[in-house]
């Protein structure tokens, strides 16, 4: 199912295919092949005990139900994989970034890890920026919400 797409060009982004089995929360996706795809350079509520983080999980699920073809894009800024195994990813789908789309609906915040900013990092800040100022998603559930993209997303209690 994985078709390997290079660029050639040293430090230029890689795609692949693949195909989503499930929604493990607001930002990891089991793909049908076993693996993990933690989608890279932003952060969602965490589903239990996190405002507005059962919210982001249903929005992803939205997005990718089972099936869904991605193209996922290896960003050569950025580390490969984290602690757990996950690949880290950007995940594309009809044409859409879906790591922008999540924050463009509030259903997640930039996280730039160790402060490493990958290639759509403006455009993670400039969707987060729009978000909050309309108070989309979390912006306008969770009092406590912070846009601080150099720590994890901490959205306040549920």
């Amino acid at each position: 199912m994985l078709a390997a797409a290079g660029c050639g060009e040293e430090g230029a982004p890689s795609f692949e295919s693949a195909r989503v089995a499930s929604v493990a929360d607001g930002d990891t996706v089991r793909l049908d092949d076993g693996r993990n795809v933690r989608l890279v350079q932003i952060d969602a509520p965490e589903p239990e005990g996190e405002c507005f983080g059962r919210a982001a999980s249903r929005v992803l699920a939205d997005l990718l139900p089972p099936g869904t073809t991605l193209e996922l894009e290896r960003d050569p800024r950025l580390d490969s994989r984290d602690r757990f195994g996950r690949l880290l990813r950007y995940a594309h789908t009809r044409g859409r970034n879906i790591n922008i789309v999540l924050v463009e609906r509030g259903a997640a915040a930039p996280y730039f890890f160790r402060r490493d900013r990958g290639r759509h990092a403006s455009e993670l800040l400039e969707a987060a920026e729009d978000a909050r100022s309309a108070r989309r998603g979390l912006w306008g559930a969770c009092p406590f919400a912070r846009l601080a993209p150099g720590r994890g997303l901490d959205a306040g209690p549920p």
